[in-house]
């Protein structure tokens, strides 16, 4: 935790009354902390109290004797931010892009992993909305520090709690120690469909996002490792400053830069939903309809870039393949993994709800070469990358 810069924002919550008890803690790991409030917190915690801890100014307000408080900077300082405690309406604003105060324009300006600690009465925390509001913040690559049961201050006993200060401290520094896991490794992702040239204006295509292999080079690269992201038309964006990210279009292209990273790589992910075909003649004006009631239209196989990379593999790298199928899906997948030379292969069915292309969900069964068979219930993508990097880390080669 030495030198680790710590940005808390405090929401009007009973629960902030701990948040002098977490400062100290950081401080006595040698952490460097920062305190953004929301004005209705300071009814419940000092400002006073938090910047004599901390040692640095607490803000809690835009504007303050005609300066303005600069929340870019503030979000880009920290190493993570912990928005704790968290109430129902703070986290309902985090989870639709509202700002009306400054942690709120902090939390939306900043760069860094963030961590979000509930805290409200039982039937708040119960209800629907609270938890979709959760399940968005899951998805935008947020970290839930889960509350628990106990005694709340309405007087009731249930769901709700807010995390411990203790608890608060110990999932950020088991999460420091994740980040240095693959410090020093290079990963090679794919993701994102391919577009095959038909003519100037129309190509074949298919309907992948690429959200599933930008949370994996995401979640690489919070694990310390440098990754780079080769990825097809897709508006997805990497966060991680450690993913450099090269876009191509067609399956050629994906598959030339593949083949010229790899050598150097330690892990490849390939994710990316690359055509299978291509025209055999690219026009260079577009086609014009003609009177004939059909088009001929001759495709041409393209290049396997999963089989490629698993016939030049070393053994001190790891390869990783996926699946995408809607009939016989275990025998297509343990094909795969023998024939492409992978180490493991991701399976996921498009017959399955929520999984597949265009979802912030996916369920996969990942499958290995000793024969483990490991699935994986429905969850946001974010989460099942970390799966899929945990699976990495147990695997790579020392």
């Amino acid at each position: 935790m030495k030198g680790k810069k710590i940005l808390i924002g405090i929401s009007g919550s009973i629960a902030a009354y701990k948040i002098p008890i977490l400062v100290r803690l950081l401080i006595k790991a040698h952490a460097e902390v920062r305190v953004v409030m929301t004005p209705a917190a300071k009814d419940f915690v000092s400002p006073l109290v938090l910047s004599t801890l901390s040692k640095h100014n607490v803000t809690w307000q835009l504007f303050e004797d005609d300066a303005w408080e600069n929340h870019v900077m503030l979000g880009r300082w920290a190493d993570i931010m912990i928005v704790t405690p968290a109430s129902a309406n703070t986290i309902a604003k985090m989870a639709n892009g509202l700002c009306d105060n400054l942690l709120l324009a902090t939390y939306l300006s900043s760069t860094c992993p963030v961590f979000v600690a509930p805290a409200m009465d039982e039937d708040m925390y119960e209800h629907p909305s609270h938890k979709n509001n959760l399940n968005k913040l899951i998805e935008y690559g947020n970290h839930i520090i889960p509350s628990s049961h106990g005694e709340l201050a309405s007087g009731l006993v249930g769901m709700g709690r807010m995390a411990e200060p203790e608890e608060i401290v110990e999932q950020i520094t088991t999460f420091f120690k994740k980040k240095e896991r693959l410090s020093g490794k290079k990963a090679l992702i794919t993701a994102g469909p391919t577009y095959e040239n038909i003519d100037p204006v129309r190509f074949i295509g298919n309907y992948s996002s690429g959200k599933m292999g930008v949370a994996i080079a995401d979640a690489l690269a919070d694990q310390g490792c440098v990754v780079h992201l080769i990825l097809g038309p897709s508006n997805q964006k990497a966060s991680n400053a450690l993913v450099k990210t090269i876009n191509v279009r067609s399956a050629n292209e994906m598959y030339e830069q593949s083949i010229s990273l790899f050598e150097k790589m330690d892990i490849a992910v390939m994710s990316a939903a690359v055509a299978d075909y291509t025209p055999t003649n690219t026009a260079t004006e577009k086609i014009k309809k003609k009177k004939s009631e059909d088009l001929e239209l001759t495709l041409t196989k393209t290049k396997d870039i999963l089989k490629s990379l698993g016939a030049i593999k070393q053994d001190n790298q790891l390869l990783v393949g996926f699946a995408l199928e809607s009939v016989n899906e275990k025998s297509y997948a343990l094909k795969k993994l023998e024939e492409k030379n992978a180490d493991f292969i991701v399976l996921n069915s498009i017959r399955d709800k929520g999984a597949g292309f265009g979802h912030d969900t996916n369920k996969v069964t990942i499958f290995e070469k000793n024969g483990t068979e490991t699935p994986f219930s429905l969850k946001p993508k974010t989460e099942v990358a970390q799966d899929i990097v945990e699976k990495i880390i147990s695997l790579l080669p020392a």
